[in-house]
């Protein structure tokens, strides 16, 4: 039998990215979609806006909290139970929102829902990476991007066409065949991979960084509602999300067993790596929040128009992802990283021009320039910062770039949100279209600033194309 050249992807981890794509891509959509259905959910649960951001908010810290597990419980467990797990509580979370009664039901439901979709990612990164191997991370990385680059660009599209033609309780029902596909093919095609040295859960390190985690993500959610970093709750969440963070600091390099090894950090292209994606997460979690808003409060699209006029970011993040997974696996990272922050920074450079009436071809040109340079930043990155290390290692090295993923979107989003709300009281908008637009545009420097701040870690990344070192495979059982 010959043996599958070395440029081509084997069939089994083919199939593998599929199935993992598939349950990462259901998820992210399932973010996006949630948030087109808010003026419906506001009519039919007759609540206020603050109590509905609980549907949001109780996700995104549910995900919080469950991220930490994810290195330690596919060494535990297997990645075929963990990952079959995160589908089925991702399944079971969909279906009871669908069945929803009242506001505070679903923001329960979605919370189960959060469970399941914090492991998806991390869990699907180091089950990929172990299976492609040092040679073929970069494709596979490019892969595992475009559901999570993707997801918040069609999302609006199609939450949009179901709001519009369906009952809102569609938005959840939609993953029920999905989740059902990915976990049937699952069974069949993820591994169950045994990892040697198995430990014992570190439950101090557990509760410090997953309450930490939450503090953080829940203080830059309230930042951004409030419209500012001063307020005694926002002020007092940031202050205890530190602190417990800085706890599991301490903890972590105290312990023999740590739940994440920040000891990976001694890695140069791994603390590099890590610094790099929680910029290029402000830039595009930022980015991507503006962006509908400018649609709808200054041009007046509706939602379903305005997802549509978001797919030029799509495309040039699909275009970047094919290009700069295979180049990835050819040519050095920081080359192939400051290609990307180049293209990055031109399209924040051209949102600056929102206030000055662009056209929609200039936008479509804007968004296509700006995805283009996401892509093919984060591709290099991350397997850069996960090339290099150990089998062993890798569970938990996925599941700490999660966690600065995150911190770095809802940081991001937090951020924008912010300066957007001081630049419209600075412009004095007054119902002015134009000076709305004009706020929206001043905003978008804050995008080209952390652009520019990315090039400093992006810069210590290797500058030369090197082969590891063969390690010490886990062992994999496909039964």
């Amino acid at each position: 039998m010959s043996a599958v050249k070395p440029d081509r992807l084997p069939p089994g981890l083919l199939q593998l990215v599929g199935v993992v794509m598939l349950g990462a891509l259901m998820m992210q959509l399932d973010m996006t979609m949630t948030t087109i259905a808010t003026n419906t959910l506001l009519h039919r649960f007759d609540v206020t806006l603050s109590t509905l951001q609980w549907v949001g908010t109780g996700y995104l810290l549910a995900m919080a909290s469950v991220i930490p597990l994810a290195g330690w419980s596919l060494e535990r467990f297997g990645a075929r139970a963990v990952w079959m797990f995160s589908l089925a509580a991702f399944l079971a979370g969909s279906i009871l929102c669908g069945l929803s009664w009242s506001v505070g039901s679903l923001i329960a439901f979605r919370v189960i829902q959060g469970i399941g979709g914090g492991l998806v990612l991390p869990i699907g990164q180091a089950v990929l990476a172990q299976a492609a191997g040092p040679e073929r991370i970069g494709r596979v990385m490019a892969a595992i991007g475009i559901p999570s680059l993707l997801g918040p660009v069609l999302g609006p599209v199609l939450g949009g066409l179901i709001v519009t033609d369906l009952s809102w309780r569609w938005i959840f029902y939609v993953n029920v065949p999905i989740c059902l596909a990915a976990l049937v093919l699952s069974a069949r095609i993820v591994p169950t991979v045994r990892m040697p040295g198995r430990h014992r859960l570190d439950v101090g390190g557990l509760a410090l960084i997953s309450l930490g985690c939450v503090s953080l993500i829940y203080g830059f959610a309230e930042a951004g509602r409030s419209g500012g970093f001063t307020a005694t709750r926002v002020v007092v969440l940031l202050a205890a999300g530190a602190v417990l963070l800085a706890a599991f600091v301490v903890l972590t390099l105290r312990s023999t067993a740590p739940l994440i090894d920040l000891r990976l950090l001694r890695n140069r292209p791994f603390a590099a790596s890590s610094g790099a994606i929680f910029l290029a997460m402000v830039v595009l979690f930022g980015a991507l929040g503006l962006l509908p808003l400018y649609y709808q409060q200054v041009r007046g699209d509706s939602p379903l128009h305005t997802g549509l006029l978001l797919i030029p970011f799509g495309v040039g993040m699909g275009l970047s992802l094919a290009v700069a997974g295979r180049a990835a696996d050819r040519m050095a990272p920081r080359g192939l990283a400051l290609c990307g922050l180049a293209l990055s920074a031109v399209g924040a450079l051209l949102f600056t021009r929102l206030g000055h009436q662009p056209n929609t071809v200039l936008l479509s040109v804007a968004q296509l320039v700006a995805g283009a340079g996401v892509g093919g930043m984060l591709v290099p990155i991350m397997a850069a910062g996960i090339r290099g290390l150990p089998g062993p290692a890798i569970p938990r090295a996925t599941t700490a770039m999660r966690i600065f993923q995150q911190l770095g979107g809802s940081f991001g989003s937090a951020l924008l949100f912010v300066v957007l709300q001081r630049q419209i009281a600075a412009h004095g908008t007054a119902g002015s279209t134009a000076a709305l637009g004009a706020a929206f545009g001043s905003t978008f420097w804050w995008p080209v600033g952390f652009t520019l701040l990315a090039a400093i870690p992006i810069l210590l990344l290797p500058g030369r194309r090197t082969t590891a070192a063969p390690v010490p495979s886990p062992t994999v059982a496909t039964e």
